[in-house]
């Protein structure tokens, strides 16, 4: 009897693979970046415009009839955040790869922070805006496109283009626009033959599979964060100065624990707010 396969050897990965997942933030260029903020919450600096006309002068040498502005301030509150991953030291030599020196526990931090912030400014699309004097806002039914029954369609999607344009939030406003898609929509779009039926889109949309890019006015961010409740999903649209977002700090750190064993550990604190500059520039759309 052949003994020989006793004699066979392993070899052991000397890498470490990360699971799919998402890496970058994808919202945060497609918001209005406020840089780093000092204090526990940073304001948004509102003037109203109701499109009323230059009044007729039709009195000679008359009094002043002033019209007053809308000013108001929306508060955007920041919020803290951490999360750490620890190594015992007795673990290291056990291993061929070490995810503490690799930067492999910090790039999954980094992933986790990227998240969040696309998670916050998602949140502050859709929630409630605080303001100066107390009271809170919240995104008016008429920017909100009912789910109706049915996935995303396009006739939704011609909704919120002219709401954007009802609005002067477009692109003729000097506008940049986007859209939160996920694999749902994206299975309600490749199946809409009303959407791809044009050579052009047919071959971008169907062979390839994929939505990203600018089409329907819109730039298409692909985002798994979307919210679905009941049964039913809610996406945003909104222009880019629509939605601020600031940073308080973001700090990575590797460490020894000495209360732990001086174990490894790889932390990562940050501190992030986002708010509505205007409820007319964010659309949500609800769908099946």
């Amino acid at each position: 009897m052949s003994t020989i396969t006793q004699a066979f050897v392993q070899q052991w990965d000397t890498a470490i693979r990360m699971e799919a997942a998402q890496r970058d933030s994808r919202f945060m260029a497609a918001v209005t970046d406020r840089g780093s903020i000092t204090g526990e919450s940073f304001s948004i600096n509102f003037l109203g415009d109701d499109g009323s006309l230059l009044d007729a002068n039709t009195v000679r040498h008359g009094d002043t009839e002033w019209s007053l502005a809308d000013h108001s301030t929306p508060i955007v509150n920041m919020a803290d955040f951490y999360k750490a991953f620890p190594l015992d030291r007795n673990d290291i030599p056990k291993m061929l790869v070490n995810p503490v020196t690799g930067g492999d526990y910090m790039q999954l931090l980094m992933n986790a922070k990227n998240r969040r912030i696309d998670d916050i400014i998602y949140k502050a699309a859709r929630g409630n805006q605080l303001k100066k004097d107390g009271t809170s806002e919240a995104l008016p039914a008429g920017q909100k496109i009912a789910v109706g029954g049915t996935g995303f369609t396009k006739t939704k999607l011609i909704q919120a283009k002219a709401l954007f344009r009802l609005n002067e939030a477009d692109e003729m406003a000097g506008e940049e626009l986007y859209i939160a898609y996920d694999s749902l929509m994206l299975e309600d779009i490749l199946a809409d033959t009303t959407l791809t039926s044009a050579d052009f889109m047919a071959v971008k949309m169907l062979q390839e599979g994929s939505v990203s890019g600018k089409w329907m006015g819109f730039k298409w961010l692909a985002y798994n964060g979307i919210e679905r409740t009941g049964g039913t999903s809610y996406t945003i649209a909104w222009a880019k100065s629509g939605i601020h977002c600031g940073k308080g700090y973001e700090e990575g750190n590797v460490t020894r624990r000495g209360d732990k064993k001086d174990a490894w550990q790889v932390s990562m604190g940050a501190s992030y707010g986002a708010g509505r500059q205007d409820k007319k520039k964010v659309v949500e759309i609800a769908f099946v």
